[in-house]
């Protein structure tokens, strides 16, 4: 009962070719998903993931969607646990597990059985006061003192990362990359799919994305999730899309409401091209992924097949 990951740049159809794949593997041994993407992980948001609804799911078992409040906060240690005790529990009913998504270290820690540093409550407390009194930006750069690898691999407006961080550098004496999972045979023996493609092409396709989350209710999305505590996540509020609409609808002085969506609408594409930037930094330094071209058509299923059966 091999794995099979399916990862990749947002928009380059990962979900799709998944439900391909597992109707064709189901034929055989019977497949079921395992999800990869953290703000899927989130129950409502639904628009501005582009979470597959239920009715779409081709009546495939679908593990870690739906399993968190907007107000708790996702972690890549709680997302391990669990998704490794869903892989292991297909592969027992006699399935394949077929694991799809794009978040980079909910992949990686999966693949690799990420073994993680402790965490100290106090430690932790401590810096996060620290974030408190002098801001994301001073804080960043006193991780760059500490830690100049941790600092350059950290966004410099990315305050719970630089917490973290910090952390680990106080806890152990050791640069925060020297807990990072090492790039070796993966877990479970999971053959890795990667898709992507052109870069005009895939900017047209968020383009056409955005376009359809922010016309398919985003924003009405973001108004119900705000009486459910959303404002109050710590990762939920900061996902691609509905932090740009939080900030839109909280924002007041010049412009109409519908300017500020505009601007929310334009910003959120933007920052979605700056994500795929990183994600395919990140999937192209592992030898181990097969890509495929995510606009060959016909062809993809059988070439994903091809890689999962192959023996090496």
């Amino acid at each position: 009962m091999r794995p099979l990951a399916i990862i990749g740049p947002t928009g380059t159809g990962k979900s799709q070719l998944a439900l391909d794949v597992v109707e064709r593997i189901s034929g055989e041994v019977g497949a079921e998903i395992v999800n990869a993407d953290a703000m899927q992980l989130y129950r409502g948001m639904d628009v501005g993931t582009a979470k597959l609804p239920v009715e779409q799911r081709r009546g495939i078992p679908h593990h870690q969607l739906d399993v968190l409040d907007v107000t708790e906060t996702a972690t890549v240690a709680r997302y391990q646990r669990a998704a490794a005790a869903d892989i292991e529990a297909i592969a027992a009913r006699g399935a394949v597990p077929v694991v799809v998504g794009g978040s980079m270290l909910y992949v990686q820690s999966l693949l690799d059985d990420w073994a993680f540093p402790a965490t100290d409550p106090a430690v932790r407390a401590r810096w996060e006061q620290r974030l408190a009194e002098v801001g994301v930006g001073r804080l960043h750069a006193e991780l760059a003192r500490r830690d100049p690898a941790a600092a350059a691999a950290i966004r410099p407006t990315d305050g719970r990362r630089t917490v973290r961080a910090l952390e680990v550098v106080e806890l152990t004496g050791r640069p925060f990359a020297a807990s990072a999972p090492r790039i070796g045979a993966p877990r479970w023996d999971t053959v890795i799919v990667g898709l992507d493609c052109e870069t005009t092409i895939l900017d047209e396709r968020l383009a056409r994305r955005t376009d359809a989350m922010f016309e398919h209710g985003l924003v009405e999305e973001v108004r119900a999730l705000l009486e459910h505590g959303l404002r109050d996540g710590v990762t939920a509020s900061r996902a691609l899309g509905y932090a740009q609409v939080i900030a839109a609808l909280d924002a007041g002085g010049a412009g109409s409401a519908a300017d500020r969506l505009r601007d929310a609408r334009e910003q959120t594409y933007a920052g979605t091209r700056r994500y795929v930037r990183r994600q395919r930094s990140w999937f192209r330094r592992d030898h181990r992924v097969h890509w495929l071209d995510a606009g060959a058509g016909d062809r993809l299923v059988e070439d994903a097949l091809r890689a999962w059966r192959q023996v090496t």
